[in-house]
């Protein structure tokens, strides 16, 4: 049958059986990546105890509400797919401590996506999002968040403000609260304090350093440029002919 999009490749319960690993930490993960997948393999649901699913670098552009079937989740791992939306039943997954969604197309999220109170690492980088609601805030467990790469204008106070926030990648977005202003470079050496002492009372270190100072400063006396050669104006110094064959009558008077 005739259908929009790539059909991807068709998952059987023998090959997700077989897909089944566990994990350094001792959790069962369903390792579903590159697999060519374009739509939500349902026979899954028969493994719907793991709790680690890695559905990353498919094709997937909807994620069903039967997602709500993986109580046991932990960690799900969505990222570089062409998802446009999260279903409601995202926020059912009270366990989740870990949830990859970068490299999407997401614009919004769900209002129920504030339900995953045990969220420590939220991943919403590369996506399309412009803003992000308030009640992101109320995810007090959270330590990473990825907003980096989307449209964001402003971050929520309440986001920022989170107790347990230890990583915030907001890189690449149109933030004017985070450009950075370069401060003029000033090249002018200013004094800030002057001290007045003589030298006998100065230590051998001291006094080497105010040598060495002082031996600086006539460097750069010596390379400043000095006036110009005086200009030579000799008619006002010299007599002319007439005046010095008068010279001696003058001089009397």
């Amino acid at each position: 049958p005739k259908g929009k999009g790539p059909q991807g490749k068709r998952i059987t319960l023998k090959v997700a059986k077989n897909a089944v690993r566990v994990a350094f930490n001792g959790r069962r993960r369903l390792d579903l990546s590159k697999m060519g997948i374009a739509t939500f393999p349902k026979c899954i649901l028969e493994l719907a105890d793991v709790e680690e699913l890695d559905l990353s670098r498919n094709m997937l552009r909807k994620i069903p509400n039967i997602i709500e079937k993986f109580q046991n989740l932990m960690w799900l791992d969505l990222h570089s797919n062409q998802l446009d939306e999260l279903p409601a039943a995202i926020g059912t997954l009270r366990n989740l401590t870990y949830l990859n969604l970068c490299n999407n197309k997401l614009k919004a999220l769900p209002e129920e996506l504030t339900l995953l109170r045990s969220l420590r690492t939220l991943n919403l980088g590369l996506n399309c999002l412009e803003t992000i609601p308030t009640t992101l805030g109320t995810l007090k467990e959270l330590i990473e968040l990825g907003l980096f790469d989307n449209a964001l204008t402003i971050i929520p106070k309440s986001v920022k403000k989170l107790p347990k926030l230890e990583k915030l990648n907001v890189k690449r977005n149109p933030l004017p609260e985070f450009a950075e202003e370069e401060e003029p470079i000033d090249t002018v050496k200013r004094l800030e304090s002057l001290y007045l002492i003589e030298k006998k009372d100065l230590c051998i270190s001291c006094l080497q350093t105010c040598q060495g100072e002082r031996e600086e400063l006539h460097k750069l006396e010596d390379m400043t440029p000095g006036p110009s050669t005086k200009p030579n104006f000799s008619s006002l110094v010299t007599p002319n002919s007439t005046a010095r064959d008068n010279e001696e009558g003058w001089r009397m008077k």
